[in-house]
């Protein structure tokens, strides 16, 4: 045969065309998690948005720093390192604990928050093993 595995996957009818849609779809709890009104809501206090993002707006802020310092090539070198960092993490229904990410911002060293109490976003979610390997590799 000379069509490959891959031309018979291109070929296969998707499970998405199976699935409801519209106003009335069911919600997927394996792979989209419970919903909550919360996140759907305006932020509480004007603090809360700054919060959300504080990590962003703090590595912004060091590779601004350390081009004016060092050049072009430093910030790009540590995004290229955060960009790969990124990449390798746990089996999907396993929670990552992003040591190595850690590690290249400098925070391995100090307790937060989130080391006591967790940040609730980054609450370990279980399920099929199976079922979310396959969706991550699009057999799904």
């Amino acid at each position: 045969n000379s069509r490959g595995t891959s031309c018979l996957l291109k070929d296969s009818i998707p499970i998405t065309e199976f699935s409801a849609s519209g106003p009335f779809e069911g919600h997927d709890l394996l792979r989209r998690g419970f919903t909550s009104v919360k996140n759907e809501l305006l932020p509480s206090h004007p603090l809360e948005l700054s919060e959300k993002n504080f990590q962003l707006n703090q590595d912004k802020t060091n590779f601004a720093t350390l081009r004016n310092i060092q050049g072009l090539h430093a910030p790009l070198k540590m995004q290229m390192e955060f960009r790969a960092v990124k990449q390798v993490q746990r089996l999907p229904f396993l929670h990552s604990s992003n040591i190595a990410l850690d590690t290249l911002r400098g925070n391995d060293e100090c307790i937060s928050f989130e080391d006591i109490l967790n940040d609730p976003s980054q609450s370990e979610v279980m399920g099929e093993p199976h079922m979310m390997m396959e969706y991550k590799l699009g057999l799904l």
